[in-house]
């Protein structure tokens, strides 16, 4: 099967069982998503497919065949952090790493869906064509990540740094 992995074409072969998260670390060796419970619940294995965020451990890996998979591996560019990975080290928004990853491709993704006006479970006023991403929204949107280390402050500084958001509380 092909896929375009972090920019580069990429043919695997693999069991059809083969989840999305299975074929990125133990078929391909790209180990910075991470398996935390595997049931979608924590965010650890968060990537970006065609610009939207996938819990990757609850994706067949053949049903993303041909689409452009982002991880986060791919942030980075000619060895230059990717400017949210700099805000994350400048805000202290990881203690131990293990959810990092994961945070960095969905706040990404959220970026995303707020350029797009895509509204959340707070957003008020649904006839409207932008979403202020203030401080409840930006919580609401990363609330299927979570950090065992409680580093939310940092992460929170480092995305309202980034995408300009208006966070402050």
């Amino acid at each position: 099967m092909r896929f375009t992995i972090n920019g580069r074409d990429v043919e695997a072969e693999f069991d059809l069982r083969t989840s999305l998260l299975d074929l990125l670390r133990e078929h391909l060796h790209l180990t910075g998503s991470k398996k935390g419970c595997n049931q979608g619940a924590c965010g650890a294995c968060t990537v970006l497919v065609d610009g939207e965020r996938i819990n990757s451990c609850l994706a067949l890996a053949v049903q993303y065949q041909g689409r452009s998979i982002l991880t986060v591996e791919g942030l980075s560019a000619g060895g230059e952090l990717h400017p949210l990975q700099r805000a994350f080290v400048e805000h202290d928004g990881f203690q131990c790493g293990y959810c990092t990853p994961g945070q960095l491709c969905s706040a990404i993704g959220m970026a995303g869906e707020v350029d797009r006006g895509i509204p959340s479970v707070l957003t008020a006023d649904l006839s409207r064509e932008t979403v202020v991403l203030d401080y409840d929204e930006l919580r609401e949107r990363m609330s299927g990540n979570l950090c065992r280390c409680g580093a939310y402050n940092g992460i929170v500084a480092a995305i309202t740094e980034t995408f300009g958001a208006e966070a402050t509380r």
